[in-house]
């Protein structure tokens, strides 16, 4: 079995977290497919290898069919967020989705699991009940793509135990379509009431490193947070990219390890 250890130096995404997992090898047909599964359309994915500051790392990108220029989230809190006018679907929609497709059932819990606590949170920060929170059409299929990837790349990869660092958020305020938001985003805040989730906020930094998609991902995968167990053997290194600009390197970096016998 694999285990993962994730250096978050820089937050974390999911699309950042599927791209260090594709980039530690697992094959991009085989997670296609898989993703293939959820019987939906109306996107693309993209994984291309590229070079950041000299170093090879892999930029994964959910295109999607539906999104026009005036649809384009202005952050990842947003895209989550229940506020947007056109279409949008509500927790209840996505977990059917979910439940029906042809995904493994370690897939369709964990994935469940991490858009109800994306949901919880936005419930308590917006003041409304759960079953009203909704998800915009554009910010609701590139999080079911990324929360189901992620789940999709731990199996492909057989992992049965992930480790963290201390997580990296940065600062300041975030413009959207209707204000500011401070950062750590609200959502992100709300999810880590009750936990211990280590999070140092980088001064420099004037925008979100940690998406309410990658901490739900952390929350419900991490079992530990900390240095790298003596015990692990590093086997692989994996860079997922960031999109966004920003003073130091953007990426996440994820180690494959097996236990030393």
């Amino acid at each position: 079995m694999t285990k993962l250890y994730l250096e978050a130096f820089s937050g974390i995404s999911g699309d950042m977290f599927i791209g260090a997992l594709l980039d530690l090898g697992i094959d991009f047909k085989a997670f296609k497919d898989q993703l293939a599964r959820l019987h939906i359309s109306g996107y693309e994915l993209t994984a291309e290898r590229v070079a950041h500051s000299s170093i090879y790392g892999t930029n994964f990108d959910t295109v999607l069919a539906i999104a026009g220029k005036d649809d384009a989230p202005v952050s990842a809190e947003e895209a989550h967020a229940h506020h947007h006018h056109g279409p949008h679907r509500h927790l209840k929609d996505i977990t059917e989705l979910i439940d029906k497709s042809d995904l493994s059932a370690a897939v369709k819990r964990h994935s469940i699991a991490v858009f109800t606590d994306i949901a919880q949170a936005e419930a308590k920060v917006h003041h409304m009940s759960l079953n009203d929170v909704h998800f915009h059409e554009v910010g609701a299929l590139d999080s079911i793509v990324d929360i189901v990837g992620a789940f999709v790349a731990l199996e492909l990869l057989d992992v049965d135990e992930v480790h963290c660092s201390e997580i990296a958020d940065g600062s300041g305020f975030i413009k959207v379509a209707h204000g500011v938001m401070p950062v750590p985003v609200p959502a992100v805040m709300q999810m880590r009431v009750g936990t211990s989730i280590p999070v140092r906020q980088e001064t420099n930094v004037r925008t979100e490193l940690v998406t309410p998609t990658g901490m739900g991902i952390v929350k419900e995968i991490v079992s530990e947070f900390g240095t790298v167990p003596e015990d692990w053997e590093i086997q692989g290194v994996g860079y997922g990219f960031g999109n966004r600009k920003i003073p130091q390197f953007n990426a996440l970096r994820v180690l494959k390890c097996k236990k030393k016998i």
